[in-house]
């Protein structure tokens, strides 16, 4: 006789609300033999068959009416492969058990796993299309340590929560499951049962691809392969070569003329990758590609972490297009967002009843500004989560670097927030010390593992050693966005030019601390929009005036020290502010020789300059590499400025903030000889008025500026220009 369960048992497997499904179902030894028992809805026979033999072994009784089975073997005394024939109506199918597989995970990556050390937490937890044991099937595998159950539904068992319950592994609240059959593409969900009886359905936090929003179902999808980091691709990266990112958000680069529809990862591959090189850019930033509901948050309130965005095609084409870049000779960095989430029923929030990946008290877990949520850096799984997805984006699809979006609130406990909306830490401080772990452990194990990839740090405040390894007490980073240079020189460029005399300091104070990180200079997104207009909009004067200010700002720009990045449309001075929900202004580019054209010309001679004089970057960190010729003139507002680079070539940048001409402007220089002007933003080739210097000045044994030898320029209105010393 079969050893049949308490009915009180059944009848919550039969529910759906038996936690240890795998004590129940499947194959078990009892005293007269080997029993089977399986949950099968709605069948009406059930047969036991050998796998190998192929054959009938017995026929599992019903024991209960809506699908409960159980059959005793007994002249079985040993587990052996089996098979279940099911007939439902007059369908008959071959079925494997999932319930005859034994446990997934091994015990390092458990052990990892709940340590926070898993480098690669993707390849365990998640759904993985997988042949266990001879059979193909999917593994999945979810962190829900409160849950009281958790089944896998999809659409490999009609979405019902009862076929498919998952085994917990006590040892670290991961429930686990190989269903067999399960394909690639399948659509899925974690059915939860958290703490408090409620029942809901999940998007599974490591979901490689995930549904187009609305719908919001993961999909079952392989991992991708690993892509091979190049010596060009590491070198393009490094402290001492040019970078010039172009930041661009895929939805609205360019749409579709007809439909205002996005372009495809496909598209995007041609025409983008194309532009981009034309235009000379070292690097392409995208803004968050990770899934996300919300297109308004414009990636920035991500919830598929894992998984590109279904609004521009399939993760395939989204790697094709980042090895279309990389083909190009263009490095890609991703916008990471480890710093909120969204509150979506459907995603992280109250995960398993309880505030798992999110703080539990909302002045530490929740963002006031944004109405989201804040990671638990402090758990362990939740740093798994998050440095583990860094590295999958850097080793999977072949990401070069990672900018980190948002540094400031995720290392300050009091960010944006009043006295006793906050809670201190541990030693009454404000800093965030798990945030700041964290990023530390990040930032060293991307670094260590993955060496030639960057991370770069959009962090606003004066937080010390953000570029500093964390061995010396820094965060780790390899880069940080100079927001106060930004913030200094578009105030600075937004007077109008008979005051800026009286605020000399706001182009100088810079270099003061520009030494102390290594910064990137940002023109970001986050200066088009909100109602700050476009950049040229920020620009004083008539049409001719404002032109000329930004093509001026941009050449004193691309002389600074400091990498570079310009936002999409600032490249030909779109006049209107960035809209998400539509393409920029090509039409703007319609005439050749207009003022857009003429920007547009500029910033791609200012890229290629920037790359062909290795003065302009090779020393952009070490301040052997600037020197100030003219830093005091306020009176007409005049910057001159010496580059060199480690063998002592030189360029010279001189910029004129006013729109007068300066005839016989002497500057002293340290070496004497022949300087060519090799770029001119008031050229007439940028639609400027082409005052200049003709080609070579050469210098006069007059001393000027406490040097003994001096050049006599023409400095034209409102421009910057550029002079090379040459070998005579």
């Amino acid at each position: 006789m079969p050893v049949l369960p308490d009915q009180h048992v059944i009848n919550q497997i039969i529910s759906g609300r038996y936690a240890d499904p795998f004590s129940l179902l499947g194959m078990h030894e009892v005293a007269a033999g080997l029993e089977v028992r399986a949950l099968l809805p709605d069948a009406c026979q059930v047969w036991v068959i050998d796998a190998q033999k192929q054959s009938r072994v017995a026929e599992l009784s019903r024991y209960d009416d809506r699908g409960f089975f159980v059959g005793l073997l007994p002249r079985r005394k040993k587990f052996f492969r089996y098979q279940l024939e099911v007939r439902w109506g007059d369908n008959v199918h071959i079925i494997d058990d999932a319930y005859r597989f034994g446990t997934l995970l091994q015990e390092l990556d458990i052990w990892l796993l709940a340590e926070g050390t898993h480098i690669r937490p993707y390849e365990k937890l998640g759904a993985h299309p997988q042949n266990l044991d001879g059979v193909d099937g999917v593994s999945f595998a979810v962190w829900a340590p409160n849950a009281i159950r958790v089944s896998v539904v999809g659409e490999f068992n009609f979405w019902d929560g009862r076929r498919h319950p998952m085994r917990l592994r006590r040892e670290n609240g991961i429930w686990e499951l190989f269903v067999p059959a399960a394909c690639e593409g399948q659509l899925y969900k974690f059915e939860i049962i958290d703490c408090r009886g409620h029942v809901s359905l999940r998007a599974d936090p490591y979901a490689f691809e995930a549904q187009m929003r609305p719908d919001t179902a993961s999909l079952v999808r392989k991992l991708p392969e690993k892509v091979d980091y190049s010596p060009e691709r590491k070198k393009a990266n490094a402290l001492n070569q040019p970078v010039s990112v172009y930041e661009v958000h895929l939805g609205s680069w360019r749409r579709h003329a007809d439909n205002n529809y996005w372009l495809s990862y496909g598209e995007l591959a041609e025409q983008l990758v194309s532009y981009a090189k034309w235009m000379g850019f070292t690097h392409i930033e995208l803004m968050p590609v990770n899934e996300h509901p919300f297109d308004g948050s414009w990636g920035y309130q991500p919830l598929g972490m894992y998984a590109p965005t279904r609004r521009y095609g399939s993760p395939h084409e989204f790697k094709a297009f980042i090895d279309a870049a990389h083909n190009a000779g263009l490095n890609v960095i991703l916008d990471w967002v480890p710093g909120h989430f969204p509150s979506d029923a459907y995603g992280l929030a109250q995960f398993d009843g309880t505030a798992l990946y999110e703080y539990a008290d909302p002045r530490e877990g929740y963002h006031q500004d944004w109405n989201t949520l804040i990671y638990n850096y402090g758990r362990h799984e939740v740093r798994n989560y998050l440095a583990g997805n860094g590295f999958y984006w850097i080793e999977r699809y072949g990401i070069d670097g990672l900018r980190v979006d948002a540094v400031a609130s995720m290392i300050y406990r009091d960010y944006s927030r009043k006295a006793g909306e906050w809670i201190p830490n541990h030693y009454g401080g404000r800093e965030n010390l798990e945030a700041i772990s964290f990023l530390q452990y990040t930032n060293h194990t991307i670094g260590k593992e993955l060496g030639g990839a960057v991370t770069m740090a959009e962090e606003s405040t004066d937080y010390p050693g953000v570029t500093l390894p964390p061995e010396a007490n820094g965060l780790g980073f390899h880069y940080k966005w100079n927001l106060g240079w930004m913030n200094d020189s578009l105030k600075y460029m937004q007077l109008d030019p008979v005051h800026r005399k009286y605020h000399h300091n706001l182009l100088t104070f810079g270099v003061l601390y520009t030494y102390t990180e290594n910064f990137i200079l940002p023109l970001s997104h986050d200066e088009v929009v909100h109602g700050k207009g476009s950049l040229i909009d920020k620009m004083p004067g008539d049409a001719w005036q404002k032109f000329a200010n930004l093509r001026a700002y941009y050449g004193f720009m691309w002389a600074h020290p400091g990498k570079k990045l310009l936002f999409m449309g600032c490249e030909f001075a779109q006049g209107r502010e960035w809209n998400f929900n539509q393409s920029l202004d090509w039409h703007l580019l319609d005439d050749p020789n207009g003022w857009h054209s003429g920007v547009q010309n500029l910033v791609r001679d200012l890229n290629h300059t920037y790359q062909q004089q290795s003065a302009l970057y090779e020393l952009d960190f070490n301040p052997r590499g600037f020197e100030w010729l003219v830093v005091d003139d306020h009176e007409n507002s005049i910057f001159a400025f010496a580059r060199r680079d480690e063998h002592g070539n030189e360029l010279i940048a001189v910029s004129n903030f006013t729109p007068v001409p300066r005839y016989g402007y002497r500057i002293g220089v340290s070496r004497p000889g022949r300087y060519h002007e090799v770029l001119n933003t008031d050229s007439h080739h940028y639609h400027g008025s082409n005052i200049g210097n003709a080609g070579d000045v050469y210098t006069d044994p007059y001393p000027s500026h406490q040097r003994e030898h001096s050049l006599s320029l023409v400095i034209p209105p409102l421009a910057t220009i550029y002079l090379r010393r040459e070998d005579c």
